[in-house]
């Protein structure tokens, strides 16, 4: 038995969620089956290859639903989790039992492993740590901005390590880690260690370029970093600096999109007034009510540019 795993890249959500679906998949469903994964990356128009598909049995976690009859298995927590209205429908009319989504839990993972006790009867304590900090990291529920960006935890260090990533073979042996050892075995490895030093260095480069490049204004930190070739950075750098802002609105340029990133601050002493997927949406993005982003062709720099100052007027306080 084949069964492929459709994760949601350079996420340490989409990786833990990779991770506990193969535990359960291979203690409940399917003793013995090869897992093999794929990262899945939100990009303009389609989300997905056709032929990524290749599996006895097919799954997609934390990432939108494709109406593709390969797909056995999807687990979504996303606002924007599908792309079209005829694949919510597609989504509507199944009954497999094994398509699942909740737009209120704060993370993929352990929405996965309730799923997986409450309908299926498996649960796995060596799970519990890994889908404590999944839903941390992916809820935001930090206990400040210095908790998230001065990474003095395992979780944290290796949230980096797979944010900045760029092999996916090395985040696949990431995830197969996770599904046997504790998160501090896996971070003091030589292996993480190896590629966490560099990683800490740019992430403290970049700390230090955020704070030059942004400005704040009615409730707003903008920055832009398309000449920097830095297309990932940590989301929470903003309020460790402007800690009075509501919002921050990013814009980065990789080797395949042009991207704006909108976060609203979990600790911001003005509420939040915005559902921020609802305004993703209309520019063709997504994503949750807090953070969302909007993922154009690598070409479409200037329209980045104008969509971007149109959501900070959007979301921008009047005094």
């Amino acid at each position: 038995m084949k069964l492929r795993i459709l994760y949601h890249g350079n996420c340490f959500d989409g990786v833990s969620s990779a991770a506990i679906f193969t535990k359960f998949y291979q203690a409940t469903v399917a003793p013995g089956a090869e897992v093999f994964y794929t990262p899945t990356m939100h990009r303009a128009g389609n989300a997905f290859d056709r032929d990524q598909f290749d599996g006895d049995e097919n799954a997609i976690v934390d990432f939108k639903y494709c109406p593709d009859e390969r797909l056995t298995w999807w687990f979504d927590h996303h606002q924007s989790a599908f792309l079209s209205k005829e694949d919510e429908q597609h989504f509507l009319a199944d009954t497999s039992g094994k398509k699942f989504l909740d737009t209120e839990s704060k993370s993929c993972a352990k929405f996965i492993a309730r799923v997986a006790k409450d309908n299926f009867g498996f649960e796995d304590d060596s799970l519990a740590e890994l889908i404590e900090w999944a839903n941390i990291i992916d809820g935001a529920l930090y206990e400040s901005p210095a908790q998230c960006v001065e990474l003095r935890s395992s979780a944290l260090k290796l949230m980096q390590v797979i944010e900045g990533e760029r092999d996916p073979l090395f985040v696949e042996k990431i995830i197969r880690m996770l599904t046997e050892r504790s998160l501090d075995d896996i971070v003091a490895s030589d292996e993480i260690q190896a590629k966490l030093v560099p990683i800490l260095e740019r992430h403290w480069s970049t700390v230090e370029l955020i704070k030059e490049r942004s400005s704040y204004d009615r409730g707003v930190v903008t920055f832009d970093l398309v000449d920097t070739g830095i297309d990932g950075y940590n989301k929470f750098i903003p309020y460790y600096f402007f800690p009075e802002t509501t919002y921050n609105v990013s814009l980065t340029q990789s080797d395949f999109r042009t991207k704006i990133s909108v976060g609203s601050n979990p600790w911001s002493p003005r509420p939040r007034l915005h559902n921020i997927a609802e305004i993703c949406e209309k520019y063709g993005g997504g994503g949750h009510a807090v953070v969302g982003a909007v993922s154009l062709k690598r070409e479409d720099l200037e329209l980045g540019k104008q969509y971007m100052k149109e959501i900070v007027q959007q979301l921008s306080f009047a005094d």
